[in-house]
């Protein structure tokens, strides 16, 4: 019998249910998008329960069209998780009750609690301990807002009954039935909490410590146990539904999962997944590399106890900023309308747009400024600000790649792309322009599906679908594109300052505010 393997794909938008042969081929997929709630400026939120419902809707929405081309359930032999990451669930450890919305990885609330940790002693250690800096990102920072001002999660953490995680701890405890209590989450996930020590994948009771104060120990809250990122035993099953019964056998958060897909299992290797947000990952191998140059020091994945590390740069905005053109100012109802409309014009008119409705991330970590549009004339039209908005993706990309090059020692060979804006011609050719200073190619699969892909294949090793990393290296190499700059590198360069510029401009835009 043919082996399959599932893939749980929770994003920030949507979740996805695709189920993978064991030539990384998807053969049927489900997708169910869920509420955006933005109740204030700065603010986002998910509801946790229609998350845990979408992807029960994906599973049976996917396995419809499995079993209608003749497939059996019987051959799905494991299934993984990958999902959006550092968004924050709280709730009840007895009662399995969320006590507030998901707080989102983009959500800037907590800016004034940030201001007052790095006040504390200790603040500039954090980084060597966890490899990432005190900002709004990480999960922290939400986790002590709920604290501090919801009634429910305050009596949760009295009673002794709170229970804190990220999407995937909060989606094996639902998934197994909340009476279980299979609460976990693998080291890709743990490590964007600020809890967890990067050199040894454990809780570290100086960084608990760190964030508590008189009136909240966080020792006292229930926090995941961390295991293997392919595990066959520790996520459990199942519980209700088509696939009640069926192996949870892996978990990556999505960043990190993205690298797996793409086979990015060297040191040296990178990748660039254009969602959302975009996020460049580089393996630097057995061991962490913190970073020198506004970057954040990962786990890429822990298959058998030996972790691989990676360097990270975070960047807002990316489809989002597309979908902000269209849900915001009605450029169009298509995101590859927006492609077509950055293709009415040579180049951007002088225009740059510094997206930063979150701020800016890696590797500038700017947290008083907004999104800018500098350069706007009589000339200005629809194509230039569809055409800046691309282009600042670019331009943050390539920050990110120079300052990994600085951190690593060594420059990138190639960069591989996936994710939904890696389907624009026009956007890719743009980075490689914007790259051309670099020399660095942009290497785009045939087959996109790399973050789902890179959870199967965590779990997939755990179900013994696969033996070893030599398996998988024809898989999804037919059929890639390969981008090269055309521009001249002297021109890239005069774009590049023109965008450095304008960050610099928007510095301190909040300032007065704070």
């Amino acid at each position: 019998m043919a082996e399959f393997i599932g893939s749980i794909d929770q994003g920030t938008t949507s979740s996805r249910f695709l189920i993978f042969n064991k030539a990384g081929e998807p053969v049927a997929s489900h997708q169910e998008e869920f509420s955006q709630i933005y109740p204030q400026p700065g603010w986002h939120e998910h509801d946790p329960e229609e998350i845990v419902s979408s992807v029960h809707n994906c599973i049976e929405g996917a396995i419809e069209t499995f079993k209608k081309d003749g497939n059996s359930i019987d051959s799905i032999k494991a299934i993984g998780i990958t999902n959006q990451r550092e968004t924050t669930v709280v709730w009840d450890i007895e009662s399995g009750e969320a006590l507030y919305n998901a707080i989102v990885w983009t959500d800037t609330r907590s800016q004034a609690i940030v201001k007052e940790l790095k006040s504390r002693k200790g603040a500039d250690e954090l980084m060597q301990k966890c490899g990432l800096p005190l900002s709004t990102y990480p999960s922290v920072t939400k986790l002590l807002w709920l604290l501090k001002n919801e009634p429910k999660v305050k009596e949760a953490y009295k009673k002794g009954t709170l229970a804190f995680g990220t999407i995937d701890a909060w989606l094996v405890y639902k998934l197994n039935g909340h009476e279980k209590r299979v609460f976990v989450s693998d080291p890709t996930n743990a490590s964007r909490t600020m809890f967890m020590d990067i050199h040894t994948l454990k809780y570290n009771p100086e960084l608990i410590a760190f964030f508590g104060d008189d009136e909240f120990d966080l020792s006292n809250i229930h926090m995941p146990e961390i295991v293997k990122s392919s595990c066959e035993k520790a996520y459990g099953t199942i519980a209700s539904g088509v696939l009640s019964g069926f192996k949870l056998a892996g978990c990556l958060g999505d960043q990190s999962a993205a690298l797996v897909g793409q086979k990015g299992f060297d040191a040296g290797s990178a990748k660039n997944t254009y969602g959302t947000g975009s996020f460049i990952l580089y393996n630097t191998g057995s061991k962490p590399v913190i970073s020198t140059h506004g970057l954040l020091t990962t786990v890429a994945y822990d298959f058998d106890g030996t972790p691989s590390y990676a360097l990270e740069g975070s960047i807002a905005v990316a489809g989002s900023g597309v979908k902000f053109l269209m849900n915001n100012l009605g450029f169009s109802f298509d995101s590859s309308k927006i492609t077509e409309l950055a293709g009415t014009v040579e180049n951007n008119g002088g225009l740059v747009f510094v997206t930063a409705f979150s701020g800016l991330f890696a590797p500038y970590w700017i947290t008083d400024t907004q999104g800018t549009i500098f350069g706007i004339t009589q000339h200005t039209q629809r194509g230039h600000i569809a055409r800046a908005t691309l282009e600042a993706v670019c331009y943050q990309t390539k920050a990110v790649l120079d300052a990994m090059e600085k951190d690593s020692g060594h420059p990138l060979q190639e960069l591989k792309v996936d994710g939904g804006m890696s389907n624009s011609e026009l956007c890719m050719q743009i980075q490689a322009d914007i790259l051309a200073e670099n020399k660095i190619p942009i290497v785009r699969p045939k087959m996109r599906e790399t973050t789902a892909l890179g959870a199967a294949i965590a779990a997939g090793f755990a179900a013994g679908v696969w033996k070893n990393f030599d398996e998988l290296k024809e898989i999804n190499t037919s059929g890639q594109t390969v981008f090269e700059a055309k521009m001249d590198p002297k021109d890239s360069t005069k774009m590049v300052k023109r965008w450095e510029r304008a960050v610099n401009m928007c510095r301190g835009w909040l300032a007065d505010d704070e």
